[in-house]
């Protein structure tokens, strides 16, 4: 039984690119699916793929990981949670982190979806700030 599933997503894809494998699969769900997609759309990741069968029927998410051509180190330098289940960190639409002056993202749970900190402050909603990547 996983306490944290997002960290867990999180954890996966950091050690997959340790280990330096070009793909990882993690176990799906609505919320992971959402942050996938925000990562590919940011161009961290390569690919992804949502496969139903896997991991007891809940489905599985098959990431392709990003690594810089020259000089093979993985495109996501870090890959922080910063809510967690114990300590919510939720702020307004003017107290959003800007991660690396902006050359970063975090991403964001608002009432309106899952989205990133510059999405967020250009809709004006605030929110949970699930985590960072840069």
């Amino acid at each position: 039984m996983v306490i944290d599933p997002i960290a867990d997503y999180l954890t996966r894809i950091r050690n997959a690119q340790q280990a330096g494998h070009r793909f990882v699969e993690i176990p799906a769900s609505k919320v992971k699916k959402r942050i996938t997609e925000i990562l590919y759309d940011k161009g961290y990741i390569l690919k992804y793929k949502f496969d139903a069968e896997g991991f007891g029927g809940q489905g599985v998410i098959k990431v392709a990981l990003k690594y810089d051509a020259a000089t093979k180190t993985p495109v996501i330098k870090s890959l922080k949670r910063v809510s967690t289940p114990g300590l919510r960190q939720y702020r307004g639409a003017g107290e959003l982190p800007r991660v690396l002056s902006g050359l970063g993202i975090a991403i964001i749970s608002t009432s309106k979806g899952l989205m990133t900190d510059k999405e967020a402050r250009t809709q004006g909603v605030g929110g949970e700030v699930i985590c960072e990547v840069f």
